[in-house]
């Protein structure tokens, strides 16, 4: 009997939607290596592995069968995505164009590694960022650069801003797969990016405050209040924007500081100085895997 690997949803899915790795065809209690890989679109390598054996009948479940080592170790059944680390270190997993799908490739190898070599199963499964209906539109509104991302359907939609961290530059995947859950969202750049500046080296709430009566003032758009979603930088950028604008009805901090660390907040005649930081009293953790 041929080993085969089917996925659940089988072909394409959300990358935000989970789906279900099984293997059959194998013999009762053969020790396997699952491996997955995938390549980004500057063409870096990622890759996650795991140790598994066959049930009984011969066939393998994710989602009851723990991994007995590898990238991770456990029940986890997105274990070989959430796990994929990539082979050039330190170098960055990120989507930089929605429009198209990432490919993973999941292959069986028997045995276990560092000796599994003989493939005995393939498959690829797509996972893309844009749900069926949601309409990608590009926004270049008086200093305004974004992207907005609409939900299917008549709408009005409730709103998000998503702004990235240090870099600035448009970043649009998160604000993709928010608006395939019924949101929508705005992919804000601040900086390096078309006509915006190279550098960032202040926050001047003005130009958050246009993207803010863009969203507000959108047909599509469900007021009176709009959401917040930000990430370091991005997340100071949102908790000081949840600070003095109005209209905005919640605020997500993802690994933000609470604080203006090392930029000056400026908004109208309002001036707020860095805190700044003394090196003197940083420490360096190293934290080892057991």
């Amino acid at each position: 009997m041929a080993v085969t690997v089917t996925l659940e949803p089988a072909g394409r899915c959300r990358w935000d939607e989970p789906v279900r790795i099984a293997v059959c065809g194998l013999a009762p209690g053969q020790p396997i290596t699952l491996r997955a890989s995938l390549r980004d679109e500057k063409d870096a390598l990622f890759r996650a592995h795991a140790r598994y054996c066959a049930d009984a009948h011969g066939q393998l479940d994710l989602e009851r069968a723990p991994a007995l080592g590898g990238s991770f170790a456990g029940l986890e059944p997105m274990g070989l995505l959430w796990a994929l680390e990539p082979e050039k270190p330190f170098w960055r997993f990120l989507k930089r164009d929605v429009q198209t799908p990432f490919a993973v490739e999941l292959e069986v190898l028997d045995g276990h590694d560092p000796d599994a070599q003989r493939l005995l199963g393939r498959a690829v499964h797509e996972r893309d960022f844009l749900a069926p209906g949601v309409r990608r539109e590009p926004v270049r509104a008086g200093r305004v650069r974004a992207t907005l991302f609409l939900p299917p359907g008549p709408g009005p939609f409730p709103g998000i801003i998503d702004i990235f961290g240090v870099g600035g530059a448009l970043l649009e995947y998160r604000a993709s797969l928010l608006a395939g859950h019924g949101f929508a969202t705005l992919a804000l750049a601040y900086c390096d990016f078309e006509d915006l500046p190279k550098k960032f080296d202040t926050i001047h709430l003005d130009y958050f405050e246009e993207a803010l009566c863009y969203m507000l003032q959108h047909t599509q758009v469900k007021g009176p209040g709009i959401g917040l979603l930000g990430i370091s930088l991005g997340a100071d950028i949102c908790l000081s924007m949840a600070s003095f604008l109005k209209n905005i009805s919640a605020t997500v901090s993802i690994n933000g500081s609470g604080f203006n660390g090392n930029k000056a907040i400026y908004y109208k005649e309002n001036s707020i100085p860095p805190l700044g930081h003394d090196l003197r009293r940083m420490k360096c953790m190293v934290v080892r895997n057991a």
